[in-house]
């Protein structure tokens, strides 16, 4: 069960020439694969690329009646090996995934494919996750592109180029017998516009007719001593076709004419640069600008002839390249240094080295670029400042940090909260954790896992301390994980080392941190997918024997019983326990619009709901401590006799009764209460709720009458 559905978009990828198409970022490189012929594509979920998965897999009708191949393929590696298709056959083929964590999954097989070169058009779809919407370690796919020589396509970040990049990227793939790298930024692929549509285009030649008539060809193999003739062929031939086909096509774009000084920008810079421009007075709202800029929508590789010829009869250049290192300014500072040119290029320094672009820091340091180099063209009140006007707050010192934590209801939250009870009585342990929602339980209030090394590496990640000591490592990973890579990188390397270390599987039914995309031990049935293969089994068909499965994770005693048991049980050889309950987020997802349709209906509902009671708690607060659910915080009483809040349930709560588990496991106090909210009760009900409300107010008056009350 996808996080959006998209059912509905994926008509509209129906529309053909002379119809105009209006939707995100994602939903138009669909429609733009289709109208390019693409022949065959595939993927693995990942921020901000996820929902291009689900369009594809909401879009399998109209994907088969073309002819296209669809694989959501178990992780980056396998996608990137789809692109196998498009080395010997005039196949146009696409994968997408997050990158640049996926480059690093997928970098065996890219860099297979770029050595041997291609002879259909080959288009890598990247979610370049960088900046302060991202969810990863901070880096560039840039890197990757230069190493391996692919291509690296940059778009503005606007619909009509967003299309006409996919176009581009498969011509230029062909054109030059190299795959191609299309970098979808956070906000482009969520950007939203119009463009005229064409028609779509079922490949010439389909995977299916290929398979009816095979080709092989050596001299695409890599081995030696093809590996050396490819090393060649890059640089003597593909490269030059390359360039040829960037420069006769205009693939980067130049805006405005003359003047001494000029900006160069990645395309998906674009759009702050031009803003900033427009603030300054130096633009207008078509983009208009007085500076002229030079607008890279190819990053890699950069064209020395186009870039010579926008540099000539410039003192400075502004070079507008978000992230580190500065690949772009440093080639373009070569190409001037051998050129002769004296042009002053400015880049890091104007602009910090690291962090993202946003539009006080583009405002900035545009303006500062200007200052140095053209004080003329910046407006009056900005060359002179006012120098009373307030300065901007640092708000890093009243508004406090959010991390990313578990949602309201989560059944991860319990598996922590049992790991957190075992080691108050058998002491701190070496925790490796995983990437995934289970990755919170490294914050407080559990501070548990020390440490990520990558999807699926959770158990992996211990691998140092699997030969026997004292206490045993616990190892946490998730079902997404387990299926994407762990199987083969995580449990048989702890089989095949004869590992005597905890392994705690938390399955929640989905690859719940991408989105609730389904995975192999998905509960649900799939029209298109093999799903309900049990963990457990997969565990045992490698060796495992000692597992166990939980299949309700809220139950925090059995959780923390079974823990127990597998940190000091005698029996060696890795101990796995399977910790199962359905992702909170896709529960509701699925159970909230049939439980409002039947209270619409007017059908009797019960809805589950906690509280605390006030008299009852001490304010301790230890179940906030065990728990951390958003839905338990605090509240403050009007009685005068006690100062300190007591825990307190808000409106948000969705009844999972994790807090009360808790508190049962912790021997807390009993103050948790369970209410059944009944929606459309029967006349019995209602009479028998009034008659309670009736009785209940009748005691509360009796005792506020005989309340002694001290006045001043």
């Amino acid at each position: 069960m996808a996080e959006r559905s998209f059912k509905a978009e994926v008509e509209d990828l129906r529309k053909g020439e002379g119809d105009t198409f209006t939707g995100e970022g994602i939903l138009a490189i669909t429609k733009a694969l289709l109208e390019n012929g693409v022949g065959y594509v595939g993927g693995y979920q990942g921020a901000p690329i996820s929902h291009l998965m689900d369009v594809l897999a909401d879009a399998q009708d109209l994907l088969g009646e073309l002819g296209v191949r669809f694989e959501a393929n178990a992780n980056e590696a396998a996608a990137a090996a789809m692109l196998a298709a498009s080395v010997h056959y005039p196949i146009r083929g696409a994968v997408t995934f997050k990158g640049p964590v996926g480059v690093n999954v997928a970098s065996d097989a890219l860099a297979n494919l770029a050595s041997s070169g291609v002879t259909g058009g080959a288009l890598i779809v990247l979610g370049e996750d960088y900046g302060e919407g991202s969810s990863i370690m901070q880096e560039r796919s840039h890197a990757f592109a230069m190493k391996s020589q692919f291509w690296l396509l940059d778009p503005r970040p606007n619909l009509p180029s967003i299309v006409k990049a996919v176009g581009d990227g498969f011509a230029l793939s062909e054109a030059s017998n190299s795959p191609v790298m299309l970098t979808m930024r956070i906000r482009s692929c969520h950007v939203t516009g119009s463009f005229a549509t064409r028609n779509n285009v079922a490949p010439p030649l389909s995977v299916r007719d290929a398979l009816s008539n095979p080709r092989s060809d050596f001299a695409r193999v890599v081995l030696p001593p093809m590996s050396y003739v490819h090393e060649q062929d890059k640089v003597k031939n593909r490269w030059p076709a390359a360039e040829k086909f960037i420069q006769g096509n205009r693939l980067n774009e130049m805006f405005g004419t003359g003047g001494r000084i000029g900006i160069v920008c990645q395309g998906g810079m674009y759009n702050g640069v031009i803003r900033a421009l427009q603030r300054l007075g130096l633009a207008d709202i078509y983009g208009e600008t007085q500076i002229p800029i030079y607008c890279l929508n190819v990053t890699y590789p950069l064209i020395a002839k186009e870039f010579l010829c926008f540099a000539e009869g410039k003192g400075s250049i502004l070079v507008v390249e978000e992230g580190q290192p500065e690949f772009i300014e440093q080639t373009l500072s070569t190409y001037l240094y051998r050129a002769g040119a004296s042009v002053k290029l400015y880049g890091k320094g104007v602009f910090p080295m690291a962090g993202e672009y946003t539009g006080a820091v583009m405002l900035e340091a545009v303006e500062g670029f200007l200052r140095a180099a053209a004080p003329e063209m910046l407006p009056a009140a900005v060359r002179a400042p006012n120098q009373d006007r307030p300065a901007i707050p640092d708000l890093t010192k009243a508004v406090p940090i959010r991390p990313p934590g578990f949602c309201t209801g989560c059944p991860e939250r319990p598996i922590f909260a049992a790991m957190k009870l075992v080691q108050q009585d058998l002491g701190k342990h070496q925790i490796s954790a995983d990437i995934g929602c289970h990755l919170f339980g490294s914050l407080p209030p559990f501070e548990i896992g020390g440490a990520t090394m990558g999807y699926g590496l959770g158990p992996a990640g211990n691998g140092a301390f699997d030969g026997g000591g004292e206490k045993r490592p616990i190892s946490i990973i998730g079902d997404g994980g387990f299926w994407h890579s762990g199987l083969s990188s995580s449990m048989t390397n702890m089989v095949f080392n004869k590992s005597d270390g905890v392994v705690m599987v938390v399955d929640n039914y989905y690859s719940a941190a991408t989105g609730g995309q389904d995975v192999m031990s998905s509960r649900a049935e799939n029209a298109t997918k093999a799903t309900n293969h049990p963990i457990s089994q997969a565990m045992k068909g490698i060796g495992i024997n000692w597992v166990r499965q939980v299949d309700r994770t809220y139950d925090v005693p059995q959780l923390r019983k079974i823990l127990h048991e597998a940190l000091t049980t005698k029996e060696e050889g890795p101990k796995v326990i399977i910790a199962s309950s359905e992702c909170m987020l896709n529960k509701q997802r699925r159970e909230k619009p049939l439980r409002a349709a039947a209270i619409k209906e007017g059908r009797r509902v019960e809805a589950p709901r906690f509280g605390v009671d006030e008299a009852i708690c001490t304010g301790d607060h230890a179940c906030i401590r065990l728990s951390g659910c958003p839905s338990l915080s605090l509240k403050r009483l009007d009685d005068p006799l006690r100062d300190d809040p007591v825990a307190s349930i808000d409106q948000s709560c969705v009844g999972c009764g994790n807090c009360g588990e808790v508190a049962d496991a912790a021997v807390l106090c009993p103050s948790f209460y369970r209410a059944d909210v009944v929606h459309n009760p029967g006349r019995f009900e209602a009479w028998w709720a009034q008659k309670r409300a009736q009785a209940i107010a009748w005691l509360v008056a009796r005792r506020a009458a005989k309340r002694l009350e001290f006045s001043a």
